[in-house]
Parts: C-alpha cells; structure tokens; sequence
C-alpha cells in the first residue's frame, strides 16, 4: 500500500507540473506571450528561446497526458481485486488438492462397499444355513423325545423282563396263594 500511494504522489507531482507547463505553453501558442516557467530553469538561455511554441505544448500535452496516465494506472489499480485474484487461484489449487484427495478417498470407500457387499452376501448365506438347521433340529426334537420315551419304555420293559426271568428260577412258589 505505501509503495501505491508513494507512487500515486510522485506521478501526481509530475502530472501536476506537467499540467501548469502545460498551461504555460497554451498561454505562449495561442496569444503568442513568452513562456515564463522555462525561464525559471537553469538551462542556456539560446537553447530555451530554441523551443518553438509550438514543440514546447506539445511537449507539456503529451507528458501531462503520460503522467497523467501513469498516475491513473496506478492509483486505479484495485487491490482488492488483487487480492480476491490470489484468494481465488489458491481456493483454485486447494479444490484441486481437495478432488484428488476425495478421489483416493472415493477408491477407499468403493473398496470399503465391496468388501460390505461381500460381507452382507456372506451373512445372508449363514442366516441361510442357521434357519436350514433350526428347521432341522425341529424336525429332530420330536424323534428325540420319541426315543426318549423308548429308552424309559425299554427300561421298564428290562427291569419286568429280570423280574420274569427270576420267577422262572424259582418255580417252587404257590400258585393259589403265590408263596
């Protein structure tokens, strides 16, 4: 900012000589008068009345348009603008930063879904399989029961069966009274 504005007053300086010159040499090429400002420099004299009125505002017009523009060009450069310009071309290199981590990120999260898929798809035939064999030991748990009930059945029968065999040993009993 110190440099504009340093800048902004140099050229405005120039400008502003250029323009009272300016005024001078008007004054000496439209009412034939002597310009007055050169007089004022320490010049030789014989090259100074060597300035035709003519050169001389020309001269004065275009440097006051020069410097004219040149402390225009300077004091309307937008520093704003500048910076906005920088703010957006680092947001322009950040975003592209930011695209290509998201696209990394995007490989990750398409690997990450695969495997979620495989995963869910591996479930699903577990679930499969765990109903498959619940409907089995359905099935089953009635012929367990019903074997259970044969081994007490079966039981009852051995122990009858022993009792049967030992009075088949011993037939000396009673038959009216069973002694």
């Amino acid at each position: 900012m110190s440099k504009k504005g340093l800048g902004v007053w140099f050229f405005s300086t120039l400008t502003a000589i250029a323009a009272v010159h300016l005024i001078d040499a008007a004054n000496a090429f439209l009412f034939n008068k002597p310009a007055v400002l050169l007089s004022l420099y320490p010049f030789d004299e014989a090259k100074i009345q060597a300035i035709t009125p003519n050169i001389y505002f020309l001269a004065t017009a275009a440097s006051t348009a020069l410097f004219w523009g040149l402390t225009c060009a300077i004091a309307f450069e937008n520093p704003v603008e500048t910076f906005l310009n920088k703010i957006l071309s680092e947001a322009k290199k950040q975003s592209a930063v930011e695209t290509q981590l998201l696209e990394e990120k995007s490989e990750i999260l398409d690997a990450m879904n695969e495997t979620i898929e495989m995963n869910s798809q591996i479930l699903s035939q577990v679930k499969d399989v765990v109903y498959n064999i619940r409907a089995e030991i359905k099935e089953i748990q009635p012929l367990k029961e019903a074997m259970e009930r044969i081994k007490t059945e079966l039981s009852i029968l051995k122990r009858e069966l022993k009792i049967f065999e030992e009075k088949l040993k011993y037939p000396n009993l009673c038959l009216a009274c069973g002694k």
